[in-house]
């Protein structure tokens, strides 16, 4: 009942152009939040052990050539049964495959990651139903564990600094491969300002990765993914370093969080 409320009050502000205007939004997200925009789909690389890939949805190549920790623009696909493919670049052989049905005012995000065993691909897949108010200017926040060699993490974002012993995680028990929060719910919402991510190994306060302080902009539309860090056979267990891919209306950026 609120989210279809939520999607009357969108409705009745699409007239409004000074609230739109006033809260940043464009004529995407009003389509994504009533529901009546085409699926969209991003894909990120996150790999580190393999070279420049291709991504295709449905037998189709749609991004091509894309290296290790960057991700693609949002692009319009088709709300009906599909498979996202991760290849190679130029090879006609998909590394990994994944199988989902993309629903209007949703967005999806393709994720190259390492399998489990360190030695092959896997393609994850994260569906985001994008809640969103129309009227907030919250910025958005999911993690997204990519890291074999961490299987489970709890991951905090506060204030510098802040004594984290009474302190419930952001977003808690990320397994190896998964989102917190989980594929098919709504990202967390928190208002711009600066802050600190810290990693901790999930349902301890055993902190594996504090990044520096940096700054949080009202509207923006974070995915911080764990990565393994050092190369193939120099992994040890939660060693692990942190990519955040950045959704700014049509511009989509990834940089690593600086450690402390």
């Amino acid at each position: 009942m609120k989210i279809q409320i939520r999607k009357i009050v969108a409705v009745l502000a699409l007239g409004s152009l000074g609230v739109l205007a006033g809260c940043g939004g464009g004529d995407d997200d009003i389509g994504q939040i009533i529901g009546t925009s085409s699926p969209q789909y991003r894909t990120v690389h996150a790999n580190p052990f393999i070279g420049n890939v291709d991504f295709g949805v449905n037998g189709t190549t749609k991004i091509t050539n894309v290296g290790f920790k960057n991700v693609s623009n949002y692009f319009g696909i088709d709300a009906t049964a599909s498979t996202g493919t991760v290849s190679n670049t130029g090879s006609s052989t998909p590394l990994a495959s994944t199988g989902f049905t993309p629903a209007n005012g949703h967005r999806y995000t393709a994720l190259a990651i390492v399998a489990a065993n360190g030695s092959a691909t896997s393609l994850a897949l994260i569906d985001d139903p994008y809640n969103k108010s129309i009227l907030s200017d919250k910025a958005r926040v999911r993690t997204f564990n990519a890291s074999y060699n961490a299987p489970n993490v709890d991951v905090y974002v506060t204030a510098p600094n802040v004594d984290l012993s009474a302190i419930a995680p952001t977003m808690s028990g990320a397994a190896y491969g998964g989102a917190a929060p989980a594929s098919t719910q709504d990202s967390i919402y928190v208002d711009g300002g600066t802050y600190q991510v810290r990693v901790a190994t999930a349902g301890t306060k055993n902190i594996i990765f504090t990044s520096q302080p940096f700054s949080l902009a009202n509207n923006a539309d974070w995915l911080i993914t764990t990565l393994p860090a050092g190369g193939v056979g120099a992994v040890t267990p939660n060693a692990i370093r942190v990519l955040v891919a950045q959704a700014n209306g049509a511009s989509q950026t990834a940089s690593e969080l600086p450690s402390q």
